[in-house]
């Protein structure tokens, strides 16, 4: 059966694509077995036994294996895993998932929610596993799935799925792209995740004072004061808007307390919500805002969050702290939200609605530095988060990317 050329190609391809069964371009599809004695015959050494959770991110992530012993695994060899095999897991919330096994992996066994798809030679795993796991092979497992509670998928319907193939040095240059761009996002992850703990390891040695700015002369800046929350803040309170309040296009910016602890971290940038309501308590520059209220827990209170911008309404159940003196609002989000975060949350009171109100944390100790070094750290942590702001929208770029490709690159 033929069908048409795919939206997008690379130069060099011609004529249509062949549809096949997954069944018919594989050698084998099944899946494996628990071994007599269940867990406890899972050993520190031995065969790697492949789980469902081991088939995540679009790979095979072995940082929390098991193990089975060679005399359990000479008796599954039909579930014995090799290079190249797709693997799939058939089971359960983590149906769908799927990955290639690396070229490297020297030997291991699999347990029953995951199915082995070993391809023939003229077809290419990696041309294959983008597909399974794209939005039409989710659509297509979610289609498959049966049992009562539609949880499961049979190797006959799996054998059953239908797939445009190219020729085969066609599917190497889209499996060699693909891949490319799989391990640029895993890398963009990873400097995501070092920017995160470098940020966490600065925060700490900056409010414990063991990493300290110098003035413009090179100078030390004089010592930290501690002062009362209350020698510093006084304290005003956000009226009520309603979330039905809420309008896309609506007059006037509006921030509702939930979104203290949902949608803002130490600085708001850009007011995400409107409404057309004008009576209010409206935002002055240097405001300091931490949510009221919440059904969860205190630490959900400690976000603390710094807004820059004038007549911003604020809604029911924020506390506004507002200062007479000269302070850096950016520098206090920050020093609350992470040095006093679990003493704020200490401070909450409540069981079904926690609540935490300026009264509640006026008397609580904190560091006054001089303004000059409050503007610096202040101005440093923001660098920071503009950086990995940054790196979050080149991941979201690689990530749309990718998605287009899929979608076009196959058929």
């Amino acid at each position: 059966m033929i069908v048409k050329f795919p939206n997008l190609r690379f130069p060099g391809f011609e004529g249509k694509w062949e549809v096949n069964k997954l069944g018919g371009v594989s050698k084998k599809i099944n899946s494996g077995k628990t071994p007599l004695g269940g867990e406890a015959v899972y050993t520190d050494k031995g065969v790697t036994f492949i789980r469902s959770q081991n088939v995540n991110h679009n790979r095979l992530e072995l940082l929390n294996s098991v193990y089975i012993s060679e005399k359990i695994n000479n008796g599954m060899l039909n579930s014995i895993v090799k290079p190249n095999d797709i693997l799939l897991n058939i089971t359960g919330a983590s149906l769908g998932r799927s990955c290639v096994v690396p070229n490297d992996f020297e030997i291991g066994n699999v347990n029953q929610h995951v199915c082995i798809i070993r391809v023939n030679e003229e077809y290419n795993p990696r041309f294959i596993q983008p597909i399974l796991s794209s939005s039409k092979g989710q659509n297509i497992f979610l289609s498959l799935q049966t049992g009562s509670g539609r949880e499961g998928l049979n190797f006959e319907s799996i054998k059953g799925i239908q797939i445009s193939f190219p020729p085969l040095s066609e599917q190497d240059k889209i499996a060699n792209f693909i891949s490319l761009l799989g391990d640029r996002i895993s890398t963009q992850k990873k400097i995501i995740e070092e920017l995160k703990l470098f940020k966490n390891t600065i925060v700490k040695k900056l409010f414990l004072q063991q990493l300290r700015f110098k003035n413009e002369n090179g100078n030390d800046f004089p010592d930290w004061e501690v002062k009362k929350l209350e020698e510093i803040f006084y304290s005003e309170k956000g009226s009520g808007i309603s979330k039905n309040k809420i309008i896309e296009n609506g007059k006037y910016e509006c921030v509702l307390y939930g979104e203290l602890y949902t949608k803002y971290n130490e600085v708001i940038s850009e007011v995400v919500s409107k409404t057309n309501i004008q009576e209010g308590i409206k935002s002055k520059i240097g405001d300091i805002l931490i949510p009221s209220s919440t059904t969860t827990t205190g630490i959900d209170l400690a976000n603390v969050t710094a807004l820059n911008k004038e007549n911003v309404l604020l809604g029911g159940d924020i506390t506004v702290l507002r200062s007479n003196g000269k302070i850096n609002n950016v520098f206090y989000a920050y020093y609350l939200s992470n040095h006093k975060k679990n003493e704020i949350a200490s401070y909450a009171q409540g069981s079904t609605i926690v609540h935490l109100y300026y009264s509640h944390i006026k008397n609580m100790d904190i560091d006054f530095p001089c303004l000059e070094e409050q503007n610096k750290i202040a101005d440093f942590l923001c660098s920071l988060d503009k950086k990995n702001n940054s790196e979050n929208d080149l991941l979201a770029q690689y990530k749309k990317q990718k998605n287009y490709l899929l979608n076009n690159l196959f058929i």
